[in-house]
């Protein structure tokens, strides 16, 4: 399980996300973190992309490779294909994942 304060949780082959997901915004950014009713903390992102035929979960998954440098098979959706609240593991060395992940956790809760 993740841990409530944060939307990662760190494995020995990478990272798993939780991520909640906004489609059709007019941009695709990271758009800080959100809370839900449970407590759980969830990294909001907002796509451009309209939730058909698995577009917007492609642009998430070419979004988030982008943010952590890693090639687009490196990412993928573990839960949550047909929900706004989505699982994610992004595969690489854990440690440089979570420097990468540091510095966007800090700018997404300001």
């Amino acid at each position: 399980m993740i841990n409530a304060s944060t939307p990662a949780r760190l494995l020995s082959d990478g990272i798993e996300l939780a991520v909640r997901v906004t489609p059709r915004a007019s941009r695709t950014l990271l758009a800080g973190l959100t809370r839900d009713a449970q407590g759980q903390t969830w990294l909001q992102v907002r796509l451009a992309a309209p939730p058909v035929e698995g577009a917007a979960n492609a642009a998430l998954l070419r979004f988030l490779a982008e943010l952590f440098d890693v090639p687009a098979s490196a990412c993928r959706l573990v839960a949550g294909a047909s929900a706004r609240n989505k699982r994610v593991h992004i595969s690489g060395d854990p440690a440089q994942l979570r420097a990468r992940l540091a510095p966007l956790l800090a700018g997404a809760s300001r």
